[in-house]
């Protein structure tokens, strides 16, 4: 199966995990998905200081700077995997 068949059917079922995964692994989640659809992070990151929600996600995306969207997208598909059982 091709890569992006892959990795749309690992976003499909990450929707239908049989367990909602630890806040970490969320953000994994989020950023690999962030860098294999749009690629680096632009951008300073919000503004308001105390939105920690999207200054996570910020920083986690910004952790996967410079990774191929196809890397980014392999690893979403392995977490998924791993995540399924």
């Amino acid at each position: 199966m091709e890569l992006t068949q892959q990795f749309e059917n690992a976003v499909a079922e990450s929707k239908t995990l049989p367990e909602k995964p630890s806040n970490e692994i969320l953000l994994q989640l989020y950023s690999l998905f962030k860098q294999a659809t749009e690629g680096d992070v632009t951008g300073e990151g919000p503004s308001n200081p105390f939105d920690f929600v999207a200054k996570a996600k910020h920083n986690a995306w910004e952790e996967q700077q410079g990774k191929s969207k196809e890397d980014a997208m392999t690893e979403y598909v392995a977490l998924v995997q791993r995540l399924k059982g």
